[in-house]
């Protein structure tokens, strides 16, 4: 197709599509009375003519709104809340408002897609820049700045922070072994998230530095919900030989961890030692308070923030991939078993 995206109309989406403009406006105003088959068909054509990108561009520039918009798959996870209280002090000390939306329902298969629509949407004309809170998409059609917070994937089109997920698993599971454990269960995160990825890797190569054989029979995956973690749990400790200690990927998970312990009137931490990973608030309060890595989370939206608002007002910032160091934090879910040598 060799017209221009600058100029591309509504009315030209319909025309290529099939439908009429109304149609096309109730796709991209996300209702719900317009046939999945015809909504994916408009999308695909929004996709080929760069519609999403004209909008942007047709935008005046010279016109700001005021407001940063963040985007975060759920606004009750501890992980999220966090991310958006770093955010939100940075932007307000700034002069700018906040303009949040929550993606809950949508599966991974929609996410990236609704994503992509609502950057589109709001960037430029309701927001001055927007940041995305563990993204899926690897691109946005979209002049304005964007900046993503712990993406599912590494992309060079917009910058993103992260924490040293890797060197903080690795802390922690170095220090389990110090402590004299030999077999040390794993509950990883979502496979879809680099940053479980990263964690996971973590964990094997702790192991791999003390000479452990790695034991898959220890490791299984999980999705940062706690229900889903105790499951995970009960499978780890069900084995003949249970391990000693669990490094879990995330709190949430290792209250899961707590949860399947209880079941079966197993002490924390005199007959399992449990690591956590994030530090949210209820790590320090549950009972024995969770040792865990500390990841700066509120940090993460904070620097988050910094960036967006530093390219709203056409400053350059020359890191694409900003990492925010991670911290074990030692508390009372871990005890001594012996040495290695």
């Amino acid at each position: 197709m060799n017209q221009s995206k600058a100029s591309v109309t509504i009315r030209d989406v319909a025309s290529a599509a099939g439908v009429s403009v109304s149609t096309v406006s109730r796709v991209l105003n996300d209702k719900d009375d317009v046939a999945p088959d015809t909504a994916a068909a408009v999308r695909r054509v929004i996709e080929e003519l760069g519609y999403a990108s004209s909008m942007a561009a047709r935008s005046l520039r010279s016109r700001t709104t005021g407001v940063v918009g963040l985007i975060v798959p759920d606004l009750w996870h501890p992980f999220v809340s966090l991310v958006t209280k770093g955010v939100s002090r940075r932007v307000s000390a700034a002069g700018y408002d906040l303009l949040a939306y929550a993606g809950a329902g949508r599966n991974n298969g929609v996410a990236a897609g609704w994503e992509q629509q609502l950057v589109a949407r709001l960037n430029g004309s309701v927001t001055d820049g927007i940041i995305v809170v563990t993204p899926h998409a690897a691109t946005y059609r979209t002049a304005f700045p964007v900046v993503a917070v712990d993406p599912h994937q590494s992309s060079t089109d917009f910058p993103a922070v992260i924490s040293t997920n890797h060197q903080g698993v690795l802390e922690a599971v170095s220090y389990l072994i110090r402590l004299g454990h030999r077999r040390i269960g794993y509950i990883g995160g979502r496979p879809d998230l680099r940053s479980a990825i990263r964690r996971r890797q973590g964990y094997e190569d702790a192991l791999a530095q003390a000479g452990i054989p790695f034991n898959p029979d220890l490791v299984v995956t999980g999705d940062y919900n706690r229900l889903a973690a105790a499951e995970c749990a009960r499978q780890l400790l069900a084995l003949a030989d249970p391990p000693t200690a669990i490094m879990a990927a995330s709190d949430e998970t290792a209250l899961g961890v707590y949860d399947a312990a209880a079941e079966r009137n197993l002490c924390i931490p005199e007959d399992l030692s449990v690591v956590g990973f994030d530090n949210v608030v209820e790590s320090a309060f549950v009972d024995p308070p969770l040792t865990t890595v500390d990841q700066s989370i509120e940090g993460m939206g904070a620097l988050a923030a910094d960036i967006v608002l530093k390219l709203v007002q056409s400053e350059s910032w020359e890191s694409q991939l900003n990492k925010v160091p991670t911290r074990l934090v030692i508390r009372q879910s871990c005890r001594q078993i012996g040495f290695i040598s």
